[in-house]
């Protein structure tokens, strides 16, 4: 019975995408722009910008997606992943109907859809130690030239080969604002200042703008440095401890899902009961919302070691 409501239903959906002449992927598309942000009036921005409310939720996971893809300028891929959670909320939907468990639809439809977000954030750990590691090694040449020629551009046009990507791109910038653009230093760093989400650039792109008034200040930029040394050596003794809520969550997920199949060899009649009947049912949907709330927790505590200002 269920195969056969699982067909029409599919059934449906092909043939709605037929007479509508589209696809699911310019659907998809469509759904994206809803996330987009529109041109807001001043007094809403005035309202967003004071207000003490913080997002949380779905919206708020959205949001630090978007953020991070901005980070990495891979910000074209959040139509993909809208797409890809738009597909994993029909499997979701599928396997619920398929098991005949009506109260694990929304539960497996909401949390198989979040995947792609989380994914995306639990990955940008790795991209966030290495863009700590990359400004660690180019702070270090651009200030020791610094130290020297007491000029930030040449200190940076001496160096910006030795720099890798994402930093590179962000100081070519700057010298090209500065060389042909605006020769206004301050100004030009102040432009560069946000192009990096780090607490420690931040500080050390304020030292510099402060050594523009008082070159004597330029003795405060080698312990700014520094600190991102400390975070690489924290963050190495610490990576086991980092890690291991997300080893637990594995481990206690793979027991939790792996008793289900377990249960039918052990004993068929708790294995029908906990697949057949209203209780079973709903004592499943609860155990998918305990694993799915867990993994987000875990991915939300899985971050590197930062200074905060």
């Amino acid at each position: 019975m269920n195969s056969m409501i699982l067909i029409a239903f599919l059934g449906l959906v092909t043939g709605s995408f037929i007479l509508l002449e589209t696809s699911p992927f310019e659907m998809m598309k469509e759904i994206s722009k809803l996330f987009d942000k529109k041109e807001q009036s001043l007094k809403k921005k005035i309202k967003d910008a004071t207000s003490t409310k913080k997002k949380k939720g779905i919206r708020k996971l959205i949001e630090e997606t978007k953020e991070i893809l901005k980070a990495t300028n891979k910000e074209g891929s959040f139509t993909r992943i809208c797409i890809v959670s738009f597909t994993l909320l029909i499997v979701g939907i599928l396997m619920a109907v398929l098991i005949n468990n009506m109260f694990l639809i929304p539960v497996l439809a909401i949390g198989f859809s979040l995947f792609p977000f989380w994914y995306v954030k639990f990955t940008a750990t790795k991209w966030k130690k290495e863009l700590n590691g990359e400004l660690e090694t180019a702070l270090s040449v651009i200030t020791t030239s610094y130290m020297r020629s007491e000029n930030i551009i040449t200190a940076i046009d001496e160096n910006i080969n030795y720099i890798n990507p994402h930093v590179h791109d962000v100081f070519k910038v700057f010298l090209t604002q500065t060389k042909l653009i605006n020769s206004n230093i301050k100004i030009a760093l102040e432009g560069l200042k946000y192009k990096i989400d780090s607490a420690v650039f931040h500080e050390w792109v304020d030292a510099v703008i402060d050594c523009q008034e008082d070159k004597n200040l330029k003795s405060t930029l080698t312990p700014i440095v520094s600190k991102l040394s400390d975070m690489r050596i924290v963050s190495a003794e610490l990576d086991y401890l980092l890690y291991e809520p997300v080893k637990e969550f594995i481990t206690m997920a793979i027991l939790l899902v792996g008793n289900i199949p377990l249960m039918y060899f052990l004993n068929k009649d708790w294995f029908n009961t906990l697949m057949f009947t209203t209780i079973g049912k709903l004592i499943l949907a609860i155990c998918a919302v305990v694993i799915f709330i867990s993994l987000a927790a875990v991915i939300r505590l899985s971050k590197p070691v930062e200074y905060k200002r």
